[in-house]
């Protein structure tokens, strides 16, 4: 039988608006103990920021963090899924687009998201990525 992206993706949402500063997405994801968050407008997908993206598309940049803008660090060209999509399409699309997480989307709403991390402890929890996903955060 085959499985879901709903069987294993995170449903609770870490989200910012787009206008939201640098400095305080960053700060999010350390009181969250999140990688990426989810940009949105209301309650639509806009982007995608992960901890990477913060550093690159941001702080390299330069300038002050309190007064750039998420938006202009986030990935806006999305890949997404369906909670009804199977894993193995899933993995699929990461693979395709060299993506570490997929953002799922059900009528145009976020729901959820799943990583290669949930994907490693579903599939080979024994790997050494699914060991270290699974481990306790040392936060």
């Amino acid at each position: 039988m085959s499985q879901h992206v709903r069987d294993i993706m995170t449903s609770r949402l870490v989200t910012v608006e787009p206008q939201t500063s640098v400095t305080a997405v960053a700060q999010k994801m350390r009181d969250e103990n999140v990688g990426a968050v989810l940009v949105t407008e209301g309650d639509r997908l806009r982007g995608l920021v992960s901890d990477r993206d913060l550093v690159v598309r941001a702080l390299a940049e330069g300038g002050d963090p309190e007064q750039k803008a998420v938006s202009s660090a986030c990935s806006d060209d999305l890949v997404t899924v369906t909670p009804d999509e199977d894993l193995d399409r899933a993995v699929e699309l990461m693979r395709e687009h060299s993506v570490r997480r997929l953002p799922v989307v059900e009528d145009g709403h976020p729901v959820g998201i799943v990583s290669l991390g949930d994907m490693a402890i579903e599939r080979d929890a024994e790997s050494a990525l699914g060991d270290i996903s699974a481990a306790k955060s040392n936060q």
